[in-house]
């Protein structure tokens, strides 16, 4: 497995987000993460990408153990972080935030590859190449987050909410383009407010619920779960 977690806690002073979560993912996957408003997920996230400091556990990548690791040291190890909220830097153009996506890189020719490779999934980009990331509506926004997390050319790509405030025609576009990274060897953990469009991308899927694990299982699966359906896709089918 390329990740695995394994009885991963983690708090926040005496709240604990997550309450001995394990789950794994494979090379070449799309996996999901589900559940309502205060769950864990972005937590979840938020450890493997070393922002939150499990307080028991562990976390390896590739056989590796990084939970220790400092956050640059784990982009190092070839972990990409889109967050919820995209954080662009308003200031900066488009250009420049995607190089600032590449600083753990230091030869000139890899980082113009990879610009190049992220201007071609998002051509909305390369039109707004020179522009101030601020100007941006929030979908172009979103795509440059993304691209920024993909310029340190992660083997993972951790996607928190990547949909969240878009329009129902960008939301199909991002998942579109959820695909054709995955598509290109880009392994990827989602966390998505709209389940029923997570667990159609994805090939597993974990449910979480106030920071355990409720249910796991092939997305088809979790799709057809009456508990699942219940909670998080509306009802019934």
């Amino acid at each position: 497995m390329l990740l695995e977690i394994e009885n991963l806690v983690a708090r926040y002073g005496r709240i604990t987000a997550l309450n001995g979560i394990s789950l794994t993912v494979g090379e070449g996957e799309i996996v999901t993460l589900i559940g309502a408003n205060g769950a864990g997920k972005t937590t979840t996230l938020r450890a493997i990408s070393g922002l939150v400091r499990p307080a028991s556990g562990s976390i390896r990548f590739d056989g590796r153990e990084i939970d220790r690791l400092s956050p640059s040291q784990i982009v190092r190890a070839g972990i990409g972080h889109a967050p919820e909220g995209r954080h662009v830097f308003p200031r900066m153009t488009v250009r420049e935030n995607l190089e600032l996506g590449a600083y753990t890189r230091r030869v000139r020719s890899e980082i113009a590859d990879e610009t190049a490779r992220v201007l071609d999934i998002f051509p909305r980009l390369k039109e707004r190449y020179a522009q101030k990331a601020g100007t941006m509506s929030g979908g172009e926004q979103q795509m440059l987050a993304i691209g920024r997390a993909m310029m340190s050319r992660p083997r993972l790509l951790l996607l928190d909410e990547p949909s969240l405030g878009l329009s129902p025609k960008l939301v199909q576009t991002i998942f579109v383009v959820i695909r054709e990274i995955n598509a290109r060897g880009t392994t990827i953990l989602l966390i998505e407010q709209n389940a029923r469009q997570a667990l159609a991308v994805a090939s597993r899927g974990y449910v979480l619920e106030v920071g355990s694990i409720a249910h796991s299982g092939a997305a088809s699966s979790l799709a057809a779960s009456e508990a699942v359906r219940a909670a998080y896709l509306g009802g019934a089918a």
